[in-house]
C-alpha cells in the first residue's frame, strides 16, 4: 500500500525509481537484499516492507521479527555498504499510548505487543547498521493497494444500518498519498537524518474516523460507541498513539481529513 504510493510519488518527482514487491525481493534474505541495492546503486532506498499483521504477530513472533527487526536490519546494512541515505518506515505502536498529550521523537518507547517490539527492534536495527538513515514513525495508514480501516468502514456502510466503533483509541489517520509525497521529500534530504515523527494532522478516535467517513462518502449508516474492552483482540493497542513533533526541521502533512477526501476522490474516480 504504502510502497506503491512512495513509487508514484518519487516518479512524479522526476527520480528513477525502482520499486520492489515482496514478491520480487524478501527482505528476509540478507544477500538478495544486498545484491538488490547494489544492483541498482540508488542515492536513497525507502524501506515499506513491513509485517503489519498486529493481533497475527503476537502468535507469529518469528515472521514478524525476520521481516520487521532483522529484514529492517538488512536493507539499512545493504543501503550502508553503498553509501545510500535509507529512509525507513516505524509506527506510533512503539509507544504506550500512556500519555495525553502528543507523542514526540524523544519520548520513551515501550511498546505493548509484539509488533511494536518488534517494529522498535527495526528502527535500532537501522540505526546500528547505516549511520545516514531516517526513521519516520507514522500511524493509521490508509490508501489504495491495500487492507484498511477506510475501505473496511465503507463495506462495513454499504451492508449494515450500524457500527459500533470503538471511542477509546485515539491517533491520527495518515493517508499514504500524504505520506509517501513527505518520505520521498525526506529521501531528499540526508542532511536530515535521526527520527521524524511524520503523521496526518490533527487526530481522532477509530470513531470519529468512521463517522466523518461515512459523511463525506454520503452512506446513512450509524455509527455507535464503544469501548476497547468490548472488542477483545489479541494484542494490545496504544489507547494515545497521537504522534507530535520537537524537531525544528519537520514535515507537516495536511489535516488528516483532508487526505480521507483525497482518497475517498481518488475511489471515485477509480
Amino acid at each position: 500500500m504504502l510502497g506503491r504510493a512512495v513509487v508514484e510519488a518519487a516518479t512524479r518527482r522526476g527520480h528513477d525509481v525502482r520499486g520492489h514487491a515482496r514478491a520480487d525481493l524478501d527482505v528476509t534474505d540478507a544477500e538478495a537484499t544486498r545484491q538488490a541495492v547494489a544492483a541498482a546503486q540508488p542515492d536513497a532506498v525507502v524501506n515499506c516492507a513491513a509485517y503489519t499483521d498486529v493481533d497475527g504477530a503476537e502468535s507469529d513472533r518469528q515472521r514478524a521479527e525476520a521481516v520487521n527487526a532483522r529484514g529492517a536490519g538488512h536493507v539499512a546494512a545493504a543501503a550502508a555498504e553503498i553509501g545510500a541515505f535509507v529512509v525507513h518506515i516505524s509506527t506510533d505502536y512503539v509507544f504506550d499510548g500512556s500519555k495525553r498529550e502528543p507523542w514526540v521523537e524523544s519520548d520513551r518507547v515501550a511498546p505493548l505487543g509484539v509488533y511494536g517490539e518488534t517494529k522498535l527492534a527495526g528502527e535500532r536495527a537501522v540505526a546500528a547498521a547505516d549511520p545516514r538513515h531516517a526513521i519516520v514513525r507514522t500511524a493509521w495508514l490508509f490508501g489504495a493497494g491495500g487492507r484498511n480501516f477506510v475501505d473496511t468502514m465503507l463495506a462495513l456502510g454499504a451492508q449494515r444500518d450500524e457500527v459500533c466503533v470503538v471511542t477509546d483509541q485515539v491517533g491520527c489517520p495518515t493517508w499514504t498519498g500524504h505520506l509517501a509525497a513527505a518520505l520521498v521529500e525526506l529521501a531528499e534530504r540526508p542532511g536530515e537524518p535521526g527520527v521524524h515523527h511524520i503523521a496526518g494532522s490533527g487526530s481522532c478516535s477509530w470513531n470519529e474516523l468512521a463517522l466523518e467517513i461515512f459523511e463525506r462518502a454520503r452512506i446513512d449508516c450509524r455509527v455507535l460507541p464503544a469501548t476497547s474492552d468490548q472488542f477483545p483482540r489479541a494484542a494490545a493497542r496504544p489507547a494515545f498513539s497521537v504522534l507530535g513533533t520537537e524537531r525544528r526541521d519537520a514535515l507537516v502533512l495536511p489535516a488528516w481529513q483532508d487526505g480521507l477526501a483525497a482518497y475517498l476522490a481518488t475511489r471515485v474516480a477509480v
